[in-house]
């Protein structure tokens, strides 16, 4: 019987690269076992027929974000703990634009930024990149957030002038904040560095109770169409 070996040290001799380059092809997607695309370097193999595809581009190794549309009810620690039940081949988006290759490894070591609580649904971000993280976190009070609120109530007199003005939350009046009606139910509410739980107590102070959230936008990057419970790759020209 033939000794198997591990496919990355069978793809760095069938192409004369290091252990490393063999290592970034096989999990980039470019490898077949027997027809077969394999990603894992530690495969085992023996007399199999290894196809490496001549399109092969090593520099699709660069880490990756993903946008999801969170659904309301699902708590972060949820999405934290368990991405991988969100953020799948099957959850992939249809209309998905990006020229990015779904591959196993875009699911591993991913952080979730800019939460949403539990209630809201919306635009919620994992990355791999540890850039994207930085942003997200130095830039947290000045990154503009969009949300549309669907309310409840009966506004208060130039409740919506005072919403404009700012109200004070935690010791902190918002620097700046756009709100104005989407039409008789919705509110649409662009407010940088929010907090959780801060929009309820925006609206509670002029007499208006939230029924629902949803995050439609971070700073330059907007949820546009994508549904609830899919997500799509962040594209290269996308900046939050």
């Amino acid at each position: 019987m033939t000794d198997s070996i591990r496919l990355s040290k069978r793809v760095a001799e069938l192409s004369a690269c290091s252990r490393r380059d063999a290592e970034l092809t096989i999990t980039g997607g470019w490898v077949r076992v027997d027809g077969v695309v394999v990603e894992e370097p530690q495969f085992r193999v023996t007399d199999q027929r290894i196809e490496i595809d001549p399109k092969a581009d090593l520099t699709q190794a660069e880490p990756v974000t993903l946008l999801l549309h969170k659904p309301a009810g699902v708590p972060m620690k949820e999405i934290d703990q368990a991405a991988t039940n969100l953020l799948s081949d099957a959850t992939l988006w249809a209309d998905e634009s990006s020229s990015i290759r779904p591959l196993k490894k875009h699911f591993a070591q991913l952080t979730a930024c800019v939460p949403l609580e539990t209630d809201a649904a919306g635009l919620v971000v994992f990355t791999q990149d540890w850039r994207v993280v930085r942003k997200l976190t130095e830039d947290a009070a000045t990154l503009e957030h969009e949300v549309i609120v669907e309310v409840t109530g009966e506004l208060i007199p130039n409740g919506l002038k005072r919403l404009n003005k700012g109200i004070p939350y935690n010791g902190r009046t918002p620097p700046t904040l756009k709100v104005s009606w989407q039409n008789e139910t919705r509110l649409r509410v662009a407010l940088k560095g929010t907090q959780i739980g801060q929009i309820a107590h925006l609206c509670e102070a002029v007499g208006l109770e939230v029924v629902s959230m949803k995050r439609i936008r971070l700073g330059g990057i907007s949820m546009g169409k994508l549904p609830a419970g899919q997500w799509r790759y962040m594209r290269e020209d996308e900046r939050f």
